[in-house]
């Protein structure tokens, strides 16, 4: 990144990090889509030279693309990171993170507030690789301190968590990994690096579901590592050569496009998932509402210092359980129920029934995931329609 690139500010890096119309691509003024497999070498000393990583270059775009290059840029230049490692999945994000630095076995301290698809990589199909996750209360600086020992390679943190959008303080989990000469994994999917950048509070590496709010749109499966440069060329010529997880370079195409958007989008989710959260604190068949924005959140204050806005996140608990928030999620006409997030349009799950219905009873109530939570991202439609489907929904 150049010196001028980094005095740019967040939009106008979105439009143009990582990418040279005039140096890279014949002056084509969007980032051109290379959908090819392989490279042509110049002779076979420049092939051998590819391949014994002494010069950098094209070989296979299982390895690295072009298109996907440009992404890897553009997001660590957001996220103020040395470099980027575009993924097939957030799911594969996080699973090459934690095998490239856990290699040969060893521990994982985790928040215990995470999705639920994270919950079980770590507590069921890490193990069979010899890697075991304690999870944590993360609000709690002794709980991460008395959980770490001598087998722990790496500590693992979502704020705000999936789905009970708790807001942990990133520095101080951060200054206690350092402590211990560890790193500090955070997930900032749910933030984007336009709201908060964790790197920024002493997190090491940051992973992201490029699905989620980079895309934007709902299209595509992606995810992405931004970090230390070392740590990101070990990931990228072991783990990643070696097992696949690439991204399509359509798909970065498509995440390119919604990265351009990122900064107004963002601004129009926290908005309107602002206004929504206020009116169900007032639904008299809500029992509570969980939203940063709110005063009455446990962490309002700390999600000010380390967030921009609040984002289009937000849960509630329905009267009546789980029954009730049945026949709520029936008789939506505009939200769409599905499981994602961070969609341009309004969506809504019930966690305990789907994204979290792996985990046991116990393991649900541990990560804060009640029979009469009810998940909603918020979208950019007309705030006034989205809140009116709700009320109908109640009704």
């Amino acid at each position: 990144m150049s010196s001028r690139e980094k005095e740019y500010g967040f939009e106008t890096q979105a439009l143009h990090g990582g990418y040279n119309p005039k140096e890279d691509n014949r002056g084509s003024r969007a980032v051109p889509i290379y959908q090819t497999t392989s490279y042509v070498f110049d002779d076979a000393d420049h092939a051998a030279s590819l391949f014994a990583l002494e010069e950098e270059g094209d070989i296979y775009t299982r390895i690295g693309n072009p298109t996907n290059e440009a992404l890897e840029k553009r997001i660590a230049q957001l996220e103020g990171a040395e470099a980027g490692l575009v993924t097939s999945s957030g799911m594969a994000a996080i699973n090459l993170t934690a095998l490239t630095l856990a290699e040969g076995g060893g521990k994982i301290v985790s928040s215990k507030y995470v999705y639920g698809g994270t919950y079980h990589l770590f507590s069921e199909t890490l193990p069979k690789y010899g890697i075991e996750t304690t999870f944590v209360d993360p609000h709690d600086l002794d709980n991460w301190e008395e959980a770490i020992d001598e087998e722990t390679k790496f500590l693992y943190l979502e704020s705000p968590g999936n789905p009970t959008l708790d807001v942990v303080d990133i520095e101080a989990v951060a200054n206690l990994a350092h402590k211990y000469d560890l790193k500090l994994v955070m997930d900032n999917t749910f933030n984007t690096p336009y709201l908060s950048k964790p790197l920024e509070f002493g997190a090491d590496i940051v992973v992201h579901s490029t699905t989620k709010y980079i895309g934007g749109h709902g299209s595509s499966i992606g995810g992405v590592i931004v970090g230390p440069t070392d740590f990101l060329l070990k990931a990228r010529t072991e783990g990643y050569r070696d097992t696949g997880p690439a991204m399509s370079p359509f798909n970065a195409w498509l995440f390119i496009q919604g990265l351009e958007t990122l900064a107004l989008r963002m601004e129009k989710h926290s908005k309107n998932a602002l206004k929504v959260a206020k009116w169900l604190e007032d639904h008299p068949q809500v029992d509570w509402v969980r939203y940063p924005g709110l005063k009455s959140h446990p962490q309002h204050q700390l999600a000010k210092k380390q967030q921009r806005y609040f984002g289009g996140m937000l849960c509630f608990g329905i009267k009546g359980g789980f029954k009730a928030g049945k026949q709520l999620i029936n008789n939506v006409k505009l939200c769409s129920l599905l499981a994602n997030v961070g969609d341009t349009r309004t969506l809504i799950i019930h966690p305990a029934s789907t994204t979290h219905e792996q985990l046991s009873k116990e393991e649900q109530e541990a990560a804060g995931i009640t029979d009469n939570l009810i998940r909603l991202s918020i979208g950019i439609e007309n705030v006034e329609d989205i809140i009116a489907d709700l009320e109908q929904a109640f009704k």
